[in-house]
């Protein structure tokens, strides 16, 4: 199988008239890094579903380039001595979709929504003792102890993302995604142009009121120049690569590398990497079932697992594009450690592995491995481990499918072989492992926990004591204790770190590097 081929969908073809007739000059056409096909931003990580929520709502605080929270929708905040009382202001004129001023209740009833699913939101709600409507524009939490990483967890970038819906809205239960997609941030999500598997449009947002400061990532104004965003999928790299070289497309989010060289050539097409804090990609367990329910299945997989095998499928031949990452924390970023790594430093050994096999409860049963065959990063993984297991032994079955129904099946609980899975990759952005912060794959809360339901007391009390930290030196201790801990637990194998490019026409102006696209600033000349 040719690592590098991309299915030609039917969704590409569904978009070609729309770009042959686009001709407004302040409509950017956009092909995002897969088919937005959902609009909830509370029920899944999916970072395409957070990329298009981001122009849809707002929030109450927004992390900028130096991953400090700062107000968005919110004026500001009092906190109490005892640092157990948050009180929080909203902006004076903020306005829902539907011309509704938004309110207090508004911000509550989202908080609570969205506690319910984030990794940081159930430790806020672990604390909490009251969270309470003051006035139109006030609300206020009132905690058990204090939490001093509340404005971090308000204003993350990383999924879930809290972001600020009508209370009618917001009241939906978090097990079941929202029908109404009334927003609060600077575009308007046009559902009547909904085409999942084809396309999405958003409208500038004529009532959105930005802040008057400077843009950085999510702080600052999003002051949108467009008046038009169109997303088109387009899962085959050259069909995409073609439109953007004639015109047809305005930006791609993240072109495959193997096609960098002849983009950078192209006269109107700039190309640059997309985030310098780049990607992690991830080899995931499903610690419900066996085999991988014991440590000694997982760790032949963290034995084995050959990190430039991966990157080397993802990324092409480039090696400027991917690092080896032997740790559960980004490289380059402030918290990076390598305590406790020694399991994945060093060569790795098919021979070292089948004798953990040999140990291991494996009892020759042949494991699912769902791949989605529309997502290059997906997919290239996914082969590389089909291949290892044949290598060591271990039976697969190799489940081809879309993104979309790789999302449904990676997240039932369901047996393997009754619709769930044994082992599946994905990636997640570097900015979300920078820290302990919104870092789902590592909680270890087990039910609770992300996509394959790791469970370590000993991972989740050093993720806790991040939390309490209040100073830097308590901080570094408690991550250098939990890349041990999880190295020790296998809460998953990282596969590697990569860098992604984004590519763009020449008169399309404002990209910046973030770990999202960033639209506001972005102009068409």
């Amino acid at each position: 199988m040719n690592r590098r081929h991309l299915l030609v969908g039917s969704a590409a073809l569904l978009a070609a008239p729309r770009l042959a007739t686009a001709q407004a000059a302040r409509t950017l056409r956009f092909v995002p890094q897969a088919d937005l096909s959902g609009m909830d931003p509370v029920i899944t990580t999916r970072q395409v579903v957070r990329n298009g929520a981001l122009l849809v709502w707002d929030m109450l605080y927004g992390v900028g380039a130096d991953f400090e929270p700062k107000p968005q929708m919110c004026e500001g905040h009092d906190l109490s001595s005892d640092g157990k009382v948050w009180t929080f202001t909203l902006r004076p004129g903020l306005r829902f979709h539907d011309n509704e001023p938004v309110l207090a209740k508004d911000a509550v009833a989202s908080i609570q929504r969205w506690m319910r699913q984030d990794v940081m939101g159930r430790k806020i709600q672990a604390a909490l003792a009251a969270i309470e409507v003051v006035d139109d524009r006030k609300f206020r939490l009132s905690l058990n102890r204090p939490f001093p990483k509340l404005l971090l967890a308000f204003g993350k970038v990383t999924t879930n993302t809290l972001l600020i819906m009508p209370e009618r809205i917001a009241r939906t239960d978090p097990s079941r995604s929202i029908t109404e997609y009334v927003g609060s941030g600077p575009m308007v999500f046009k559902r009547d142009e909904w085409v999942p598997g084809a396309s999405a449009a958003f409208e500038r947002f004529a009532g959105y009121a930005p802040r008057q400061e400077a843009s950085d990532w999510l702080a600052g104004g999003k002051r949108m120049l467009l008046d038009r965003v169109e997303w088109i999928t387009m899962p085959d790299a050259s069909t995409a690569s073609a439109a953007l070289r004639r015109g047809e497309i305005d930006w791609w989010e993240q072109p495959i590398p193997d096609l960098a060289p002849s983009l950078r050539s192209a006269r109107d097409v700039r190309i640059d990497i997309a985030d310098p804090l780049g990607n992690v990609a991830l080899l995931r367990f499903n610690h419900l079932f066996p085999p991988f329910d014991d440590v000694r299945m997982r760790r032949v997989f963290q034995a084995a697992a050959n990190q430039a095998d991966y990157m080397g499928a993802v990324v092409g031949g480039d090696p400027a594009l991917w690092k080896p990452m032997p740790s559960f924390f980004t490289p380059g970023t402030q918290l990076y450690t390598e305590v406790g790594s020694e399991p994945m430093l060093g060569p790795r050994s098919i021979d070292a592995a089948k004798r953990l096999l040999a140990a291991s409860n494996y009892a020759g049963e042949t494991l699912v491995l769902p791949v989605a065959t529309d997502v290059p990063v997906v997919k290239a993984q996914g082969e590389i481990t089909a291949d290892l297991m044949n290598r060591l032994g271990v039976k697969v079955d190799f489940l081809a499918m879309d993104w979309g129904a790789h999302s449904t099946r990676t997240a039932s609980k369901l047996p393997p072989q009754s619709g769930g899975w044994h082992v599946s990759h994905t990636w997640v952005a570097g900015a979300e492992c920078a820290s302990p912060a919104g870092h789902k794959s590592l909680d270890g809360t087990g039910d609770s926990a992300t996509n394959g339901w790791a469970k370590s007391e000993t991972v989740q009390t050093q993720i806790d004591a991040w939390y309490d930290a209040t100073d830097a030196t308590t901080e570094r201790a408690a991550v250098d204790a939990a890349n041990r801990a999880a190295m020790e637990h296998v809460s998953f194998v990282p596969s590697g770190f990569f860098l992604n490019y984004t590519a763009w026409r020449r008169n399309v102006t404002g990209i910046v590097k973030a770990p999202f696209p960033c639209f506001w600033g972005v102009g068409k000349s």
